[in-house]
């Protein structure tokens, strides 16, 4: 079973003056895929916390998949997408395209999300908003992508498109 961690990043949230909603409804969305979460973190909206604990995750549990939440929007502490640029290796472009694309036939302020994915060595980091209606949203489009994703990453399966049309 593939071991995932989660990123709550929110001022309120990790001062407690904000309930959090979206690790939970995470845990449950990626539970019920087939998915077992083992690390959660909730930080500040911080760049050095956010890489901190991005590296950590990666480097010393070796998560295959860490899923952030919030600090993707246009405020002026949202830098969950600086930050994981900063600590990856490669950005995977497609997948914040396909839940902007997805998810703003919905709510046009889907467009507004800045969340960025990328590999960090064998993991995939992929950035969601942090509103528990976005995040749900969000997930649709991205589970169903997972399996191949995270097989090519470990190479287990060919990289082309022709791949990707057998799947």
């Amino acid at each position: 079973m593939t071991r995932i961690g989660i990123v709550t990043i929110s001022d309120s949230r990790s001062q407690g003056t904000r309930a959090d909603t979206t690790t939970a409804l995470i845990r449950r969305l990626m539970a019920e895929a087939g998915y077992a979460v083992g690390e959660t973190a909730m930080i500040a909206d911080e760049v050095k916390q956010i890489e901190a604990i991005l590296i950590e995750m990666t480097n010393r549990h070796a998560l295959q998949l860490v899923l952030t939440t919030g600090g993707t929007g246009l405020g002026p502490r949202d830098v969950t997408p600086e930050a994981t640029r900063g600590i990856i290796d490669r950005e995977v472009p497609g997948l914040p395209e396909a839940m902007r694309a997805v998810t703003a036939t919905q709510n046009p302020r889907a467009w507004l999300s800045r969340g960025i994915a990328g590999l960090r060595g064998r993991t995939l980091i992929v950035n969601l908003p942090g509103s528990p209606r976005a995040v749900e949203e969000c997930l649709r489009v991205l589970i169903p992508l997972l399996p191949h994703a995270l097989s090519m990453i470990a190479g287990d399966a060919h990289g082309s498109i022709a791949a990707v049309a057998d799947h």
